[in-house]
């Protein structure tokens, strides 16, 4: 019998880190693991305890779902799903369903993070292409890859660790499991309906706080001119400007093309793109970037020795007054001989470049975008040949032929969890193995690609968790919610299991939140006699489906910035739809998985 001191012990602490949460001054991942130390030091847990988490079957899954999203990233391979379903939408309603039934499609087999990141830039440049307020695109981006995520086990990470949860506490559960498609049941229905939500009531209750096609300050003055050479091979080859994609670039102009001994001019959409053609654009740094990764592309001065582009990263380098450079055409300069990186545009302030790339003189302020290896800043920041030198994390292209090879490999990974072939995390395993090998990622992306501060909050959610197990916490908690919604019935017990599910997740990740109530509902369930299938399926749900705040999910803060939204947004538009989710999952969860 644990002594009654530790019970309150761990209570106040809990209270104190929700108090910390909710004042934003430290990340989730410091506020759980310090709990979970002053629980360790005060011997509320023991050592295995405190890092049984950082084993847990479902938490080393999700960390092998986010090697596997980053192969998908790194290959192209969701812009190659996604962007054509895109298109060029004529109107606000059809552009949020041609984004939010791709999107929430996707999620379902890839944890959402990455697809909402993946698609940021894209739907930035589809507002601005189609004169679309981008407000009102933003949030249906984050809340349909949350509903797609609910409707199978690795849609979310949620769904995982709950799903080892399960595993964990099998005799206690009876046996109670999530296999790949268990949460369809519930899932689907809640996603059709919060699209359907989407749809109809978007337009009108989404902010339209940003004029149509508005364009920042500084754009001006960060005009980059670029040249790209369509090398052959290129998909694009024999397709006029208009089918390849180049016409409505944001921020972006085809100035001209250069063909042999002709220059093109007045570039038409109907110009129909040849093989080691070389297309001239003016644009924005961001929209520059993303041109660099266009497959069938590379920069005009590259050569078959630069090797790989992918393995290649982007540097912005300011050419200094005393640069030996200075003088010197970008062909004359040797910047692929001396630094052994290929000038992939130029940027001067308060001009705009004409005339072939390689025949530029570089000025003193001039800034070069170069395509170079890795560690090109830490080789070079001291030259004095530049005043700044800046290195971006994306790779220079992405890795577009492994495209078919990296959703050949996530279809493996359904089948074999679906079909039972493999255990989630072997499968997983096996998923993000083959990714690397195959080249689809590389091992540094790979663990870049990890978002380690969500696997340290979930871990230590798991030894918190764990002490209020132990100490009894849970059971006076659990105790307190059955005296009160026990005499209206178990559909009310199942409520209040999802109502304390969101309230949590409103203060902390959803991973933990879903680990923190899973013994407060064990224990509901074992004192009121109740199957605790419904029950596991409602605080999977509840812990991904917050959409009344910014903090509720961490798609929801990512879309925040380019959104342009404040928290009230949320709560208008996401307030409604957590309930409606709520009502559904509380009543479909005992139809679907058994009566309580």
């Amino acid at each position: 019998m644990r002594p009654e001191w530790q019970a309150w012990f761990t209570g106040s602490l809990i209270v104190a880190m929700f108090g910390a949460l909710a004042s934003g001054r430290f990340g989730t991942d410091i506020v759980l693991m310090g709990v979970l130390v002053v629980l360790l030091l005060a011997g509320v847990v023991d050592p295995g305890q405190a890092v049984a988490g950082f084993a847990n079957q479902g938490v080393i899954t999700v960390a092998l779902l986010y090697v596997v999203a980053t192969a998908m990233k790194q290959t192209g391979a969701m812009n190659l799903l996604l962007s054509r379903v895109l298109g060029r939408p004529r109107s606000l309603r059809e552009a949020q369903v041609r984004l939010a039934l791709p999107v929430a499609g996707l999620s379902a087999f890839v944890n959402n993070t990455p697809v909402v990141a993946m698609f940021l830039p894209t739907l930035a440049s589809l507002s601005r292409r189609c004169g679309l307020p981008a407000s009102k695109l933003f949030m249906p981006l984050s809340f349909a890859s949350i509903l797609g995520g609910t409707c199978t086990l690795i849609g979310a990470s949620t769904n995982v660790i709950v799903a080892g949860l399960l595993v964990m506490n099998a005799d206690r559960v009876g046996g109670a499991t999530f296999g790949m498609f268990t949460l369809a049941g519930v899932g689907l229905p809640i996603a059709v309906v919060g699209l359907l939500y989407l749809f109809v009531f978007g337009p009108r209750l989404l902010p339209d706080r940003l004029a149509p096609g508005e364009k920042p300050a500084t754009d001006s003055a960060r005009e980059y001119h670029t040249a790209l050479q369509v090398h052959a091979g290129s998909p694009i080859i024999g397709k006029t400007v208009e089918q390849a994609g180049l016409r409505h670039l944001p921020r972006l102009f085809l100035a001209s093309i250069e063909r042999r001994d002709e220059t093109i001019i007045a570039v038409e959409p109907d110009e129909v793109i040849e093989a080691h053609d070389v297309l001239v654009f003016v644009g924005a740094l961001e929209s520059v970037v993303d041109l660099q990764q266009f497959k069938g592309l590379r920069p005009v001065t590259a050569d078959d020795e630069i090797g790989y582009r992918p393995n290649l990263r982007l540097i912005e380098a300011v050419i200094s007054n005393g640069s030996s450079l200075v003088g010197r055409t970008i062909r004359e300069s040797g910047i692929r001989t001396r630094y052994g990186a290929v000038v992939a545009a130029v940027h001067r302030k308060g001009q705009r470049l004409g005339g072939k790339i390689g025949e530029i003189t570089l000025r003193p302020g001039d800034t070069l975008l170069l395509e170079a290896p890795r560690g090109f800043a830490d080789r070079h920041g001291a030259s004095d040949d530049f005043y700044l030198v800046t290195e971006r994390q994306d790779p220079a292209a992405l890795r577009h032929d492994k495209a078919y090879i990296a959703i050949g490999v996530l279809v493996g990974l359904v089948v074999a969890i679906t079909t039972g072939l493999l255990p989630a995390m072997v499968a997983a395993m096996a998923a993000a193995g083959a990714m690397i090998v195959l080249r689809c990622c590389t091992g540094p992306q790979a663990r870049a690609g990890v978002d380690w501060q969500i696997l340290v909050t979930i871990g230590a959610a798991f030894g918190i968790g764990e002490a209020m197990d132990q100490t009894g916490l849970a059971e006076t908690i659990a105790h307190a919610v059955v005296e009160i919604a026990d005499p209206l019935g178990p559909m009310a017990l199942l409520a209040a299991v999802y109502g304390l599910t969101l309230v949590f997740t409103m203060f902390m990740t959803n991973n933990a939140a879903a680990v923190l109530m899973f013994p407060i509902a064990l224990r509901i369930t074992d004192e009121a006699d109740l199957n605790f299938m419904p029950f596991a399926v409602a605080l999977t749900i509840a812990a991904s489906c917050e959409f009344s705040t910014p903090i509720g999910y961490q798609t929801n803060l990512m879309v925040m910035g380019p959104g342009g939204y404040k928290w009230v947004d949320y709560t208008r538009f996401g307030l409604p739809l957590t309930i409606l989710i709520g009502a559904i999952c509380v009543v479909l969860a005992p139809m679907v998985y058994g009566g309580l």
